[in-house]
């Protein structure tokens, strides 16, 4: 029998994450999915061709949020939901980058800037698209932490993600970003709308005492 609180209770420091860095890479749909961030080993693998890093993003990251949707089950003389049935969780990611370049132009505007060809002048000229298009993309959002072992990387994978929403953009004296959002939707090849990734050496040393049984 326990004797106070301290007995039964379990806390560990080490055990909370921070990502102090990270990136966001975009591909086009036509781009090999992500599969796996690292080896058998700890080291990372190389993205497959096609994947861009956003680059520098403001200090608030990347921001992931699932919305979810359920639906209710109400029955004569309950005063509450007599079933609750999760029928939706949609995942979405929100960054603002501050790198002004071909990825960061094209998503912005909806088209493929990189592909451009740049007259004599150097000057780059887009007209809008009247309709854009619903254009998908591979998104990877990689965030590193450490710890006396090496790094941690906690990542998340969106395999068939749109770009819902532009922010705004200010031109007040400030730095010129590009505000994004990308949400989400199940891959039909992949069977999934969102896959999470944990490695790195550090992680590799701390599985046991996350409660997990490490490989043999």
């Amino acid at each position: 029998m326990a004797g106070t609180y301290q007995d039964i209770a379990d806390k560990r420091q080490d055990l909370i994450r921070k990502m102090t860095d990270g990136s966001v890479f975009v591909a086009a749909s036509s781009v090999a999915a992500i599969t796996t961030i690292a080896g058998t080993g700890s080291a990372l693998f190389t993205l497959p061709v096609g994947y861009e890093d956003l680059g520098l993003l403001t200090d608030d990251g990347a921001a992931l949020a699932a919305a979810t949707q359920s639906q209710d089950v109400t029955s004569w003389g309950q005063f509450g939901p007599s079933r609750t049935d999760i029928i939706n969780r949609t995942p979405s990611l929100t960054c603002t980058a501050q790198e002004t370049k071909a990825l960061s132009i094209g998503l912005m505007l909806g088209v493929d800037a990189a592909a451009a060809t740049i007259p004599t002048g150097g000057q780059y000229k887009v007209d809008l698209p009247t309709r854009p298009k619903g254009q998908s993309y591979r998104v990877l959002v990689l965030g590193v932490d450490e710890n006396a072992d090496g790094e941690i990387y906690i990542a998340r994978f969106m395999p068939n993600a749109k770009l819902t929403n532009v922010g705004e953009q200010s031109m007040n004296g400030g730095v010129f970003t590009y505000p994004f959002t990308f949400t989400g939707s199940v891959d039909s090849t992949l069977g999934t709308a969102e896959t999470w990734f944990f490695h790195g050496p550090g992680w590799l040393a701390m599985l046991a005492d996350m409660g997990f049984t490490p490989p043999a």
